[in-house]
């Protein structure tokens, strides 16, 4: 890729958001690419099950991360597969991706990184990941066929996933920190109704041990302070998201104390032609719909700057 070449929005991020930012920048005649490190879909391709996007009753992730890849495609989206490392001269008129396959310019920039899984930061957590550890049930459930298996959390994605993992597991055991789920009350009732999946309130772990894979957590109650073991083969930890905003070294007035990205109700940042879109945004709800939501608004907004920009002369 040659630096000279000048797009109108490159896009940094490939889920829903940036597919859908992607689709919407193409279908108006933009030139648009966007910068994707690994396959498309973000979160959403670790999904085994969407069932709350409208028009569709239910899909799997990475089947209808597939479909938004094609669309942004034939309306003319390119996408690039590379890391992106930093961004050089954000709050100037031509900003600068800097990627591991080459430089490229932009007129704007839809900011769609997504957030990843936050770790448990426990002994043993990072020692023993693909080893028993892990973060997406859709990814590894089903090597764990006919073991026990401990989920730790009490959102929609710990509810959810160990719901999952039942068809694989012969037991799930769900430890969450409190004494009630915060996952919605259609995903508890499915949980409570599962003879597979039994739930430890008030604890947490402190430990994940075993030799060369995993064979039991070390717990404590937050309430007694008893400490205790318990025999598993697997681990699958959602204890909140972080997002991957580490790249955005030198902008860091563009986040706040968490890390997310503030916006108006136009996606647009604190610098002018930066917009931002989906799970990296400070929102209160992080979902496909609201993604894509997002994503659109943010292609929309930049289409305008794009006409400013062009019309103060390149």
């Amino acid at each position: 890729m040659s630096e000279q070449q000048l797009y109108d929005v490159l896009i940094v991020g490939g889920g829903p958001a940036g597919m859908t930012a992607g689709l919407y920048a193409g279908r108006a005649n933009l030139k648009v690419a966007m910068i994707e490190r690994g396959m498309p879909g973000g979160q959403a391709s670790t999904t085994h099950l969407i069932e709350n996007f409208p028009g569709v009753e239910s899909i799997d992730g990475p089947s209808l991360a597939m479909i938004m890849h094609k669309q942004a495609t034939d309306f003319g989206c390119e996408m690039i597969t590379a890391e992106v490392e930093r961004i050089e001269n954000i709050e100037g008129k031509m900003k600068k991706v800097i990627t591991s396959r080459g430089e490229y310019l932009t007129k704007t920039i839809v900011l769609t990184p997504g957030a990843e899984p936050k770790k448990l930061g426990v002994p043993g957590e990072d020692e023993l990941r693909g080893r028993g550890v892990s973060y997406c049930a859709t990814c590894d459930g089903a090597f764990f066929r006919g073991k026990e298996l401990v989920v730790i959390g009490g959102g929609d994605s710990a509810v959810e996933e160990g719901i999952y993992l039942t068809r694989h597991a012969s037991k799930v055991t769900i430890i969450h920190r409190r004494d009630q789920l915060r996952a919605q009350k259609i995903l508890q009732d499915r949980a409570f109704a599962n003879e597979k999946i039994s739930f430890i309130w008030d604890t947490v772990v402190e430990e994940i041990a075993g030799e060369n894979k995993v064979e039991k957590v070390l717990m404590k109650n937050v309430k007694t302070g008893e400490t205790s073991e318990y025999p598993c083969d697997g681990v699958f930890i959602y204890v909140g998201m972080k997002p991957n905003t580490d790249f955005l070294t030198g902008a860091e007035n563009l986040l706040d104390e968490s890390g997310y990205i503030p916006t108006n109700a136009k996606m647009a940042t604190k610098i002018p032609g930066v917009f931002a879109a989906g799970d990296v945004r400070d929102t209160v709800l992080r979902q496909v719909v609201t993604a894509t939501g997002d994503g659109a608004i943010a292609a929309f907004y930049a289409g305008h700057y794009v006409e400013m920009w062009t019309e103060d002369g390149e």
